[in-house]
């Protein structure tokens, strides 16, 4: 199967959105699933005014998404300081529940790889919470490393990720 990667067009938005947050949704397992939250990831057009959104496609179908920050941070949610010059930044990245298990996630980040290489970037950073134990193997066998965890003042945790471009 063929799977085409490639930045989403306006009219994907809407579609990309639902997929996106069907993946979280479903997800649940200490993962912050709250109407908000879900509000949040499903909100492509406001993330595509600050960053990348790629889509993974098979024929005509959406299948997963991610987000890439090259040059700005999307506003919203936990706060987050300017990305170095160097730096790209992996967002939300989600692949629809019938999908998975396809190399669909592993497809979309060497895509953000590519496309982070393509800007200059030097090192790729991401981060996952510790309930996405399947995210967390699939960057640690693209060789990203641990970094520090970031704990916020109302207790969330994200786990660090980088990689050298």
């Amino acid at each position: 199967m063929a799977v085409e990667i490639r930045p989403l067009l306006l009219p994907e938005h809407a579609e990309a959105g639902r997929v996106t947050a069907l993946a979280y949704g479903e997800l649940g397992n200490g993962l912050s699933t709250s109407a908000d939250y879900l509000d949040r990831i499903a909100d492509v057009g406001t993330r595509a005014r600050y960053a990348m959104v790629l889509g993974a496609f098979d024929k005509e179908r959406l299948l997963g998404t991610v987000t890439l920050e090259l040059t700005d941070r999307i506003p919203g949610g936990h706060p987050r300081g300017p990305l170095d010059p160097d730096q790209a930044h992996v967002r939300m990245l989600g692949v629809h529940p019938e999908a998975r298990r396809r190399g669909i996630a592993r497809a979309l980040m060497e895509a953000c790889l590519k496309e982070a290489r393509r800007a200059g970037k030097r090192r790729m950073s991401l981060e996952t919470t510790p309930a996405m134990t399947a995210a967390q193997r699939l960057y640690e066998s693209m060789g990203f490393r641990r970094g520090p965890d970031q704990v916020y003042d109302d207790g969330f945790r994200l786990l660090s990720y980088e990689l050298g471009l």
